[in-house]
């Protein structure tokens, strides 16, 4: 008895690694959002790391996060490092290409608690003063990713922080601008 329950033990596992290799090799999220500002604003706050803070969800799950910035200040070649908590792990961002107000192509690299390199991408499409959002996120799905997916869904891991950076987004870039006092 314990011999067929061993031998269905390793069919099971054997089934459940063949399974895991025949997931696709790469993955895509995609969430969207429309904003009652233009463009250009809605860019500057993606485009420059120092302004993740206010819209960035993953702000708010370790506030203690530490955090490095290196190169220019906005646009390609800057560069957002953290290491945090559980939650946010360890990783490093560079924004590999920006074209204002329309593009933001983020190379994101994750170093811990899991080791993945994945691309982020934030495309604008103007209409007025509506801006039209869309957050992906996509990269290689290697074995050990195609396995976590058989257990784990990156859709509902990722999409609901993509969610509540929009709304965090939206509703910073639908701010009233800050007017200066006369006589200050």
């Amino acid at each position: 008895m314990i011999r067929l329950i061993l031998i269905l033990l390793v069919l099971g596992i054997v089934a459940l690694l063949v399974y895991a290799a025949t997931r696709p090799g790469s993955f895509r999220i995609v969430r969207s959002i429309r904003i009652q500002a233009p463009a250009a604003r809605v860019h500057a706050l993606i485009n420059d790391f120092g302004a993740w803070a206010q819209w960035s969800p993953w702000e708010k799950k370790d506030p203690a996060m530490t955090r490095t910035r290196s190169g220019p200040a906005t646009g390609t070649g800057s560069v957002y490092g953290w290491e945090g908590n559980k939650q946010v792990g360890k990783g490093r961002m560079e924004i590999t290409e920006s074209t204002p107000p329309s593009r933001v192509l983020i190379q994101l690299d994750f170093l811990a608690p899991f080791e993945a390199h994945n691309m982020a991408e934030f495309t604008l499409q103007a209409d007025g003063d509506t801006t039209e959002v869309t957050w992906a996120m996509y990269g290689p799905s290697p074995f050990m990713a195609k396995l976590m997916s058989v257990f784990f869904s990156m859709e509902k891991m990722v999409g609901p922080d993509f969610e509540q950076g929009l709304a965090n987004l939206k509703a910073l870039a639908e701010r009233p601008p800050l007017q200066d006092t006369p006589g200050t």
